[in-house]
């Protein structure tokens, strides 16, 4: 009896007989519930994938054969059978695996994924270059349901019909995304096409109607007719699929006979596999949002509802306050969420105001343009959105919003570095896409009372606005007292140059802010809350040029074309010189692991901060303006 210390690579799990693969499976579930209760990571989502993650490596002739995984939640039976189980425990962790398929991290991850709706492109990509090139190789894209929500996945499937590839599509319709799937699509998936009355109808059906041939052709043409009304497997056939399924995901016996069968048919192939995210593990089963992603826990107890002390609050849920409370007093106000209701901490306004609550579904590009909609209308819409995410919708941005100058406030979660999830779901690049478009203010909170403050300077805004803050504990107290926020304009937080040294100013947008006053303290020097990138507070930066030795810019974002370049364009536009240094995340990704380390590692915490200074200073004279990206 084989176990699955005995497998290191997919050749071994094929070696053995098909009666041994639901003992693996066993296994493999207990492993990757044992390992993430260890590490913290995605769980449901894998626990439902077990089955067909040893069928698929066990048919396919794994790194041969290309294996394509959307978003990229559920690869942790793929990493745990291709070679990466002893280093589970480093899952997500600093210089450790990554928590998604990494292309520079085995050659079993055929692609790069983690944004959702990838997938089908990607594999038709690499099943036209094969034919392209004669080889001849199976490719296979596997799918969740809510990843058919995105509009991309189905203008690659419309790609795919037409080009005739040999494409395998297998849909995990485990009726879940992130929050529980919502629009038309899934309505089917879920309650029509999955329904067991419906698949044992249709195979009994077949069976004993093809000896009546007379009544077998009736039967095929009321199936038609009756699948094109009500069941979306025809919906796939119109693509130009052949559709199989539903058929059990947890069943891998038949998940290996059906792969069998399918893997050598030539052209676009679609094969429809219902899971239950969390399967094997009941307290999954039974909370499978909880248990998406999840911190290290204890497997017997599980993860704690209700926390022995409670904690910090988040800037998610800072804004999820908000918008409660500003929706109470302003029935105008509605808010848009692409499938990120928990994340960007909106189920309290979701509960409360469910009329005015949109989750459009892992849709990024069409929650801006229906948010432009209803602001043509008169509403004033909110999008909630990670910063990641929101590069997803760019073309919206600037041609749906911004070109029309329509009031639109974006809610920019999780801008800056966000530690575990890596590369990514890093916001680095949002404030050098957004700064170069017209009519968009652009602001940056460095406490919960700010973020409170700015979110309603823009809902005041008669034009598109973001606010953008961080993944994690909110700084402050919500209803702390602060400066009221004006358009355009900055606050000096620190007034330096009191002991004769070299004067230098620092000019720190949104997080970054803190450990610029820790540092100010030290070189005593002028420490400024940028507050917006756009429009820019010239009059204040041009004041600190002229009386300061050095000037500083520091943020939690991408350094070429962030907020140091806004203050060295404003400057140059200016005709003042002025010897400058730009502190912001190096041109580079930044790999996984805890925030503070990251930080550290560009020079970005207090000691780094200050270091970078130090040697300005000593090294004035070689040069009039500094770009550092350590």
């Amino acid at each position: 009896m084989a176990t699955l210390e005995t497998i290191n690579e997919p050749a071994q799990l094929r070696a053995l007989p098909l009666a041994e693969l639901k003992g693996v499976c066993d296994e493999l579930r207990g492993f990757v519930l044992d390992s993430v209760s260890r590490t913290g990571g995605h769980l449901s989502s894998n626990l439902g994938v077990v089955e067909l993650t040893v069928a698929l490596h066990y048919c396919l002739d794994t790194p041969h054969d290309r294996l394509v995984w959307d978003v990229g939640h559920q690869c942790y039976p793929h990493k745990i059978l291709t070679g990466r189980r002893e280093r589970m425990h480093t899952l997500r962790q600093w210089q450790g695996l990554a928590g998604f398929p990494k292309r520079d991290e085995s050659e079993y991850d055929t692609f790069g994924v983690a944004h959702s709706s990838t997938s089908i492109s990607a594999a038709l990509g690499m099943a036209v270059a094969a034919k392209a090139k004669g080889e001849s190789r199976r490719v296979v894209a596997v799918i969740g349901d809510g990843a058919m929500t995105a509009g991309m996945a189905f203008e690659a499937l419309n790609n795919a019909g037409a080009m005739d590839a040999n494409l395998l599509v297998i849909l995990n319709d485990n009726e879940m995304s992130i929050s529980e799937p919502v629009g038309a699509l899934n309505h089917y998936l879920a309650r029509l096409l999955a329904s067991k009355t419906y698949g044992a109808v249709r195979n009994v059906g077949k069976s004993v109607l093809s000896a009546l041939p007379p009544v077998s052709r009736f039967a095929r043409r009321w199936e038609e007719h009756t699948k094109g009304m009500v069941l979306p497997g025809t919906m796939w056939e119109e693509f130009g699929f052949n559709y199989i399924g539903p058929i059990d995901g947890h069943d891998v016996n038949l998940l290996v006979d059906t792969l069998q069968k399918v893997k050598d048919r030539r052209g676009p192939q679609f094969l429809h596999v219902v899971t239950r995210k969390g399967a094997g593990y009941e307290r999954a089963e039974d909370d499978p949002i909880l248990y998406h992603g999840v911190p290290k826990f204890d497997r017997a107890s599980g993860i704690p509802t209700v926390p022995a002390a409670l904690p910090k609050k988040t800037y998610s849920d800072i804004f999820g306050d908000w918008l409660c409370d500003t929706a109470a007093v302003d029935d105008k106000l509605v808010a848009i969420t692409p499938a990120m209701r928990e994340g960007s901490g909106m189920v309290r306004f979701s509960k409360e105001f469910p009329d005015r609550y949109f989750d459009v579904g892992i849709a990024e590009q069409h929650s801006v343009t229906f948010a432009a909609g209803l602001a043509c209308e008169g509403l004033k819409p909110v999008v909630a959105i990670y910063s990641t995410f929101l590069q997803r919708a760019y073309d919206q941005l600037v041609h749906d919003v911004v070109l029309q100058n329509l009031p639109v406030v974006f809610a920019i979660d999780r801008a800056g570095l966000v530690g575990a999830d890596g590369p990514t779901h890093a916001g680095s690049f949002d404030v050098a896409f957004m700064r170069c478009l017209p009519n968009l203010t652009i602001m940056s909170a460095t406490s919960a009372a700010e973020c409170r403050a700015m979110l309603s300077h823009g809902v005041a805004l008669a034009a598109p606005a973001a606010v953008r803050y961080p993944r994690g504990a909110a700084q402050g107290a919500a209803d702390a007292v602060i400066p009221a926020i004006e358009q355009g304009r900055g606050i000096v937080v620190r007034k330096g140059g009191h002991t004769g040294a070299p004067r230098v100013a620092i000019l720190a947008w949104g997080s970054l802010l803190h450990p610029a006053l820790a540092v100010g303290e030290k070189l005593d020097a002028t420490v400024v809350n940028m507050r917006f990138v756009k429009p820019l507070d010239e009059a204040l930066v041009r004041e600190l040029a002229r009386h300061h030795d050095v000037v500083v810019t520091l943020e939690e974002a991408a350094v070429h074309g962030g907020a140091g370049s806004a203050v060295a364009e404003s400057l140059s536009a200016a005709g003042i010189e002025a010897r400058l240094l730009l502190l912001g995340l190096p041109d580079r990704f930044i790999d996984q692991g805890d925030p503070a380390l990251l930080l550290a590692a560009a020079g970005l915490d207090a000691s780094g901060i200050e270091r970078s200074i130090r040697e300005a200073l000593a090294t004035a004279a070689s040069g009039r303006t500094t770009r550092a990206a350590a």
